[in-house]
């Protein structure tokens, strides 16, 4: 498991990325930041070492969304593809979604839960003000 491969990339497959190991974690973030950048109510990070991920077809829009962030997305389709927090720059997100198989990684724990649009459905993990 330690070297298992995940590939994905973005809706057009203008931006393909691999990604090497096991993840550190995934959630799902209802940060008003991250409902703005993605256009959704919530959405599910997965974490890995950013030393296990390569961009290998496509070079993503990036732009400093936040003082410490930096997110990519695909210039041609639009799909949100990474997160990075100056804090944590020994990893990087990426939109759970974005993977070839997204079903490998239930979401373990809910990200900024208090931030919530109450419509929302409700999930019944551990909560967290932090993705670390």
């Amino acid at each position: 498991m330690q070297n298992e491969i995940n590939y994905g990339g973005c809706y057009c497959g203008n931006i393909r990325y691999k990604v090497v190991g096991m993840p550190k974690y995934a959630g799902v973030c209802y940060c008003g930041d991250c409902r703005k950048n993605v256009g959704a109510q919530s959405v599910s990070w997965i974490t890995f070492p950013i030393s296990d991920f390569e961009f290998e077809k496509g070079v993503p829009v990036s732009f400093k969304s936040s003082k410490n962030v930096v997110r990519s997305f695909c210039g041609i389709c639009g799909t949100s593809l990474t997160y990075q927090n100056e804090i944590r720059k020994s990893e990087i997100d990426i939109t759970l979604a974005s993977l070839e198989n997204p079903e490998k990684f239930p979401p373990r724990k809910l990200v900024f839960a208090d931030e919530k649009l109450n419509w929302d459905i409700h999930l019944d993990l551990p909560r967290s003000d932090f993705t670390g």
